[in-house]
Order: structure tokens, then sequence, then C-alpha cells
């Protein structure tokens, strides 16, 4: 059974796994319209008594290139006073979804791309010419709280300064040997693969994955709770300044294909 709620997010059903499958623009970049359509997804399937797992993935040759900066650029201090609660909100709700979810990587994952990825229980990534990275702070944007702590949870402490200090796009096997992902499958194998690890993950009872989920992201989810009203301020300032918006518009501009 397939259905679409709404356009860009395709949602299937494989048995009791849901499939949500991004599908907005060429890059499936989060904007108003995505953040909120994937909240609203997981936080419905995260009640549904239909859906034992998860499976996320994404269209064609990319998972997901992170936040729509031109949105961003074009929206102002109005939007993104909007919109960093709203992805704050999208990405805490996936983290801690009381159900299995696996990530299957199929190309870039970018930015928000790679933190929507880490909020999964598992990742798995087509081995290709794929990347993963956070790239914020070259892009001239701090991390919202709860990203910061995504990352943390989903990454060693060996690797995360590295990760969100330099920025860089990681191949699949620089990606693998940080731990940033946790197996590397071919290509054609990936959705049916991550759908067998969804079903492997599902097959106890629900309410021993649920509590023991819990209790691996509980000190996570406290230090969201506790600081991210805190911090929310500073990052929407810093989001809104006017140095932020021309170191913007300057990554965009590097982003562009040389002629």
């Amino acid at each position: 059974m397939v259905a679409t709620f709404p356009p860009m997010l395709h949602r299937e059903y494989r048995n009791d796994i849901a499939v949500l499958r991004l599908h907005h623009g060429k890059a499936h970049a989060i904007d108003m319209e995505l953040a909120r359509a994937l909240r609203d997804a997981v936080a419905e399937l995260g009640q549904s008594d239909r859906v034992r797992a998860v499976v996320l993935t994404g269209t064609g040759s990319i998972f997901c290139a992170g936040v729509d900066l031109f949105r961003v650029l074009d929206g102002g201090p109005a939007y993104v006073d909007a919109y960093v609660p709203l992805l704050e909100d999208m990405l805490y709700e996936l983290f801690q979804l009381p159900r299995p979810v696996v990530a299957a990587i199929n190309g870039h994952a970018i930015a928000g791309g790679c933190v929507l990825a880490a909020a999964c229980d598992y990742r798995i990534i087509a081995n290709g010419p794929g990347t993963i990275g956070v790239p914020e702070l070259r892009v001239g944007l701090p991390f919202p709280l709860v990203g910061i702590e995504i990352l943390r949870f989903a990454t060693s402490e060996t690797h995360l300064q590295e990760l969100v200090y330099r920025g860089k796009a990681y191949t699949v096997a620089e990606a693998y040997e940080r731990g940033l992902v946790d197996e590397v499958v071919d290509p054609d194998r990936l959705l049916d693969y991550a759908l067998e690890v969804a079903a492997q993950l599902c097959a106890e009872p629900s309410a021993r994955f649920r509590i023991t989920k819990q209790q691996l992201r509980a000190p996570t989810l406290e230090r969201i709770k506790r600081d991210a009203a805190a911090t929310q301020e500073r990052v929407l300032d810093a989001w809104k300044d006017p140095t932020s918006t021309a170191a913007i518009r300057s990554y965009i501009e590097s982003m562009r294909p040389t002629q």
C-alpha cells in the first residue's frame, strides 16, 4: 500500500513497516513544509498500532541536502523565527520515536540531512559517490541544540569535534570509519536490506525495544529538554545576523558548478 502525506513525503507500508521517502525538489532540502510533514508523520506513526518500525530514505541519488538555505535567505528573520523551532521539533520527534527507525541513506546526506540520519536507530548507506557530513559552521550557522545532541549521541567523542568543526563531507568509507553509518551495502540492495534490519529490530515485543531505546536516549533527551529553550534565542539571533546571511550567500556561491 502506498500513500502520499503530503506530496513531498511518500509513505508506503511493507506489512508492519512504514517506509517514509523524501521526495521534495531535486535535493529534498528541508523547508518549512517538509519539516512540518516529517514532524506530523513521525508523530502519527508513533501512535499507530499497525506500525512496528520505520525506514527513512530519499529519492534518486540524494538522501537529504539539509536546510533549504534559499528559503532562509528569501524568508528573512520572520521565516527563521518560525522555521528553527519547527526544525527542532521535527528532529526531536524522530529521535524519540518509540519504534525502531532505520535510515536507508541512498546518497548525499548533508547538514540537516546528516542530522536526520543520525537521529535514526540504525544507519545503512549505499556504496557509491554519496557523501555525508555537517558543514553548518562553514555555511555560517550554529547548530540548534537538538542537532548537536543528536550528533553527540550518534558519533563517538573521538570524531565529534572533527565532524562539527571542520564540516567535511565524508565519503562512504570515511563515514563508516567514523561511525557515522553502521553498514555499507550495494545500492540495489539498500531498501530491501533496510527493511530486513527494521524487521529484525521489531521482532521482539515492542515494549522491550521501546524501554531499551528510552534508556539509551534518556540522558540526551533530558539535556535537550533542560537546555534547548535557553539556547534557542542565541541560535535564532545568530541565524538572523547579517554576517550569517552573507556567509550563506557565499557558501551557496561556492557550491555552484564551475563552467
